[in-house]
């Protein structure tokens, strides 16, 4: 048990679409990313998604509408719900997801991170 400070995991990078890992509560990562641009359109088949704006402002699309997040808000993505992010400015989110859960959902592409840092 140790406690987590966000802000310092935070300072630790400053690449963009790269969650880190930070912390693990029954099979769910907690993970800290840093967004700027667009994402891709991607969806989860099995898992369900969390994204906590902890700065920034952040849209998520869907093919329906857009949900604008800011600081201290947050949207939970059911699974299979094709979604893109989008940040015109830098924005710092905490995620909370299944451990099986690939950033870029069912498509493989550059953004892609199988395998992420645990700081």
């Amino acid at each position: 048990m140790e406690k987590v400070n966000i802000a310092q995991k935070l300072s630790l990078f400053s690449e963009f679409w790269s969650p880190k890992i930070v912390g693990e509560l029954n099979g769910q990562l907690v993970k800290l990313a840093k967004f700027k641009g667009e994402f891709v359109w991607h969806k989860h088949e099995g898992e369900d998604e969390m994204f906590y704006v902890l700065s920034g402002v952040l849209n998520i699309e869907f093919r329906d509408r857009v949900e604008t997040l800011r600081e201290n808000e947050f949207i939970i993505v059911p699974r299979g719900v094709e979604h893109k992010p989008v940040a015109t400015e830098e924005v710092s989110v905490m995620l909370f997801e299944p451990n099986t859960t690939l950033n870029t959902g069912d498509q493989v592409n550059e953004k892609t991170r199988s395998s992420l840092d645990k700081i």
